[in-house]
């Protein structure tokens, strides 16, 4: 699948200016924030194999809206999903967990990110290979 195939929401950002916290290109479009200021809204987009490390949030939260493209959600201790096209994933304060593309997809996904991020190793060759 190629980019233009993943029928995209947003166009493409800005190469990701967190890249060191991810393996493989990744672009960021900063949208909004909420009117409180508590909370980002980004769109970001995943080359296919691109993932970000394992990472928690600290006195927030995750939501991920998925708007194109197959990817991968994972906390930690718990098996992979799956990720398309609307579906929605969760991450609650406090969780370990990584997300990204699929190896032979695009991937695109809205977050709606709160707290405090900490960011962990990356997902392994290994790991991600098993999926």
């Amino acid at each position: 699948m190629n980019k233009e195939a993943v029928d995209q929401l947003f166009k493409a950002g800005e190469p990701n200016p967190y890249g060191e916290f991810f393996t493989g290109q990744t672009f960021l479009t900063n949208l909004t924030d909420t009117p409180d200021g508590s909370a980002g809204i980004g769109v970001v987009t995943f080359e296919p194999g691109a993932r970000n490390n394992w990472h928690i949030h600290h006195d927030g939260y995750q939501i991920l809206l998925v708007t194109g493209g197959l990817g991968w959600y994972q906390e930690a201790g718990q098996p992979a999903q799956a990720l398309k096209k609307g579906d929605v994933a969760v991450t609650h304060d406090g969780v370990k967990h990584w997300h990204g593309a699929q190896a032979d997809s695009w991937f695109e996904h809205i977050a709606i990110t709160a707290g405090t991020p900490e960011w962990l190793e990356a997902v392994s060759d290994a790991e991600y290979t098993q999926l």
